[in-house]
């Protein structure tokens, strides 16, 4: 599976680092968002269910919340724009192992980083699975 090439005008804006991390199931990773940086996740193994919610100001999605279920059966790259608040659990009872490939490398000393508990009611997301 290609997973994102730098000819691919329509995802790729340019390569900061790539990395991955496993959720393990019954566990939510959640929310978070950044200013500067672009996310692409891909689930490599498991299935996840990866959720968006839109908080930027100005953006005609403000206030929309997408689900996404991802994973070897449903091969897909996700692009997380800059501002948008996002999250993702595994789904089952496999590990959920995903690939980021961000357009920005971590920073340690300045993380780039907006983070929201789980269950803010702001947003007001149940991580339970409707349907995937």
């Amino acid at each position: 599976m290609e997973v994102l090439r730098s000819d691919d005008r329509e995802f790729f804006e340019h390569f900061g680092q790539a990395y991955v991390t496993v959720c393990h199931p019954g566990v939510v990773k959640a929310w978070h968002a950044h200013e500067r940086q672009t996310d692409h996740f891909c689930c490599l193994h498991g299935k996840a269910k990866v959720v968006l919610h839109d908080t930027r100001d100005g953006s005609p999605t403000k206030g929309v919340t997408n689900e996404f279920f991802l994973g070897p059966n449903n091969p897909s790259l996700l692009k997380i724009p800059a501002g948008v608040q996002h999250g993702f659990k595994a789904v089952g009872s496999r590990d959920a192992m995903i690939l980021n490939i961000p357009t920005n490398t971590y920073d340690h000393e300045h993380p780039d980083e907006l983070r929201r508990p789980f269950d803010d009611p702001g947003i007001g997301y149940d991580w339970g699975v409707r349907h995937g």
